[in-house]
């Protein structure tokens, strides 16, 4: 009894919010079937009945049959059925009677589960928010009860695939049939429905010919910021914005390269008497975050985009949707789920997805070794919002003996030599776009590189070589 009452007591001033409820013993059960489907749609969480909103204990002893029907809410009320534990505490009521309060453990669903009339809520911090269709039909996706990767794209059809990027992957598969073969036989990439040959979204976002006709928003958008928060009117501190379109592959390694060009390097004279170079964040976890938002975006929201925001003291990824599955922001370092397999596997079979489910764990290592905070994740509403913070060299890095770090801005040079280390079928024309700078001078910078790089081979077929002689790494 002692150990309930201190319980009852924590209970009674325990803050309301994503996973706990307090509600008097009145409350009807299609009321509280609404709170249940909120929580078990969300995070789960506890529910206290016979404790009213003011914290004062009011029990349930006596309304034996009303109890009952709350203890049917989960299966009468809810569909699918929810999985709740009880718990029965005994307590003094607030007339200083002996009562028993109701303590309802909902467990977090990965089903999408609704009220008997339909109607699907989530848990937003002490609120049960009703969902539209679009976030119904978002939320189903994230939990993995469909893929929409897998859905059918309207009006599209394998004439809108590009086979040659076909024909690249199943070389990396060593797969030995034809491309249109393996769309029609594999992963359901063209499917035949009632005689009409489907494409799914993961078809087109992998090999479309124009992968933004489809799915319009599906490209990432690159701001650059001059200070530490983002300014609007008058005080608008926009100094870079670009966006980069193509397919998921196209996309990633456009958006890398350019992004290369953008962190700081911090260049100062070091112990040993050599040049010592620091980036602002380590390569591997803005990449990782970059990579993650377009493998597990929610595609189904056609609103808005992904936004890769830099500013002076932080690197900030937002990406549309959910955390899929099971992944909250307290677990996502350790908890796995992909919301796009076929996208997932498609980037690990290019290897640039280079430890799969393993990335955010290695990232958060790699932080802590660098000297840097962990990377924060905030789920804001249906936006993720992964963030880095960036290396304070100063402080932190550069020896007392160093009067002060040198900032260094790459070159054109350097410019190439990264993009082409990133991916070394990078065209002169994506580099000059990333610069904002025309074809013609990257060919120039080109000509006097001979010595540093070369290009094999010819056309798309080809790819960029730097030369052993390259002191660059």
């Amino acid at each position: 009894m002692m150990g309930n009452l201190k319980k009852i007591e924590e209970l009674q001033v325990k803050p309301e919010g994503q996973t706990f409820d307090r509600k008097s013993a009145k409350i009807d059960a299609k009321s509280l079937a609404v709170i249940l489907v909120a929580m078990a749609n969300a995070d789960g969480g506890d529910i206290a009945v016979g404790i009213e909103d003011d914290g004062k204990v009011t029990g349930i002893d006596g309304m034996e049959q009303h109890i009952n029907e709350l203890l049917r809410a989960p299966f009468d009320f809810c569909v699918p059925s929810i999985d709740v534990e009880i718990e029965r505490l005994a307590c003094i009521d607030v007339d200083g009677r002996s009562n028993h309060i109701l303590l309802m453990h909902v467990h977090q669903s990965m089903k999408l589960h609704a009220n008997q009339a339909d109607d699907a809520f989530y848990r937003v911090g002490d609120k049960s928010k009703k969902l539209s269709f679009e976030q119904r039909m978002q939320l189903l996706y994230a939990k993995g009860g469909r893929y929409y990767e897998d859905e059918p794209v309207y009006n599209a059809t394998i004439e809108d695939i590009d086979l040659a990027k076909v024909n690249d992957y199943i070389k990396v598969l060593g797969y030995s049939k034809d491309a249109i073969t393996f769309l029609r036989e594999n992963k359901e990439f063209v499917t035949n429905r009632d005689g009409v040959e489907k494409v799914s979204g993961a078809a087109i976002l992998l090999f479309g010919k124009n992968t933004q006709q489809f799915f319009p928003r599906s490209y990432v958008r690159f701001i650059r910021y001059q200070g530490t928060e983002a300014k609007v009117g008058t005080e608008m501190n926009v100094v870079k914005d670009v966006i980069f379109e193509g397919t998921v592959l196209e996309i990633i390694n456009k958006v890398i390269a350019y992004v290369q060009t953008q962190i700081k390097e911090y260049t100062f004279l070091g112990s040993k008497g050599l040049f010592v170079t620091i980036p602002e964040y380590p390569k591997y976890c803005w990449q990782e975050l970059i990579v993650n938002a377009v493998a597990h975006r929610d595609y189904s929201i056609y609103g808005t985009d992904i936004q890769v925001k830099l500013f002076d003291d932080h690197f900030t990824v937002e990406s549309p949707g959910f955390l899929p599955g099971l992944v909250r922001t307290y677990n996502i370092r350790h908890i796995h789920f992909s919301r796009n397999p076929k996208i997932a596997a498609y980037l690990r079979d290019y290897k640039i997805v280079k430890e799969f489910g393993e990335g955010v764990d290695r990232m958060y290592r790699e932080m802590q070794e660098a000297g840097q905070p962990e990377p924060k994740y905030i789920q804001d509403d249906f936006i993720l919002k992964a963030t880095l913070r960036a290396k304070t060299v100063v402080e932190d890095n550069v020896p007392h003996s160093v009067p002060h770090n040198v900032l260094h801005q790459p070159s054109l040079e350097e410019v190439i030599l990264a993009a082409i280390k990133n991916n070394d079928k990078v065209t002169r024309k994506e580099i000059a776009a990333s610069q904002h700078i025309s074809v013609k001078t990257v060919q120039r910078q080109l000509e006097k590189m001979r010595d540093k790089v070369k290009y094999e081979g010819s056309g798309d077929r080809g790819h960029w070589v730097i030369l052993s002689n390259d002191k660059t790494d």
